[in-house]
């Protein structure tokens, strides 16, 4: 578990808590952001892609979740499709990203900082031509 402190959802205590941990606002945002198409993928660390390897998805990869004092602050790596608007997607997945964190957690997000890390040209596989 992660060493940052978990969020309070509501100010209303007469039922209990109700706290959210920040690698389920990571998970949320990782899947958010994959909900958009002109999205190639995301950037993970070493760590993430030992995971994968062994058949482990990890929705929060590339994604980081601060809680500072000015707030919760998200910085998003991802790799686009080329030929896409930089600023038209970078603010898509911003938008997306805000409204379902809202939705799910009804947590105000303070920034979504989208760092495109790389660019990704599509492959055309030659391979499925037909031969006679």
């Amino acid at each position: 578990m992660s060493d940052q402190p978990l969020l309070n959802v509501s100010d209303d205590t007469s039922l209990g808590k109700v706290e959210i941990a920040p690698e389920v606002i990571e998970v949320i945002t990782g899947i958010a952001a994959s909900e958009v198409e002109e999205l190639s993928s995301m950037r993970g660390n070493f760590a993430t892609g030992v995971v994968e390897r062994f058949g482990k998805k990890s929705h929060g990869k590339g994604v980081k979740v601060e809680l500072t004092d000015n707030g919760i602050l998200i910085d998003l790596y991802v790799v686009l499709n080329y030929g896409v608007s930089i600023p038209q997607v970078a603010q898509k997945l911003q938008t997306n990203i805000r409204q379902t964190l809202k939705n799910m957690t009804a947590l105000e997000i303070d920034e979504i900082n989208v760092h495109v890390v790389g660019v990704q040209m599509d492959v055309q596989d030659n391979s499925e031509e037909k031969y006679e």
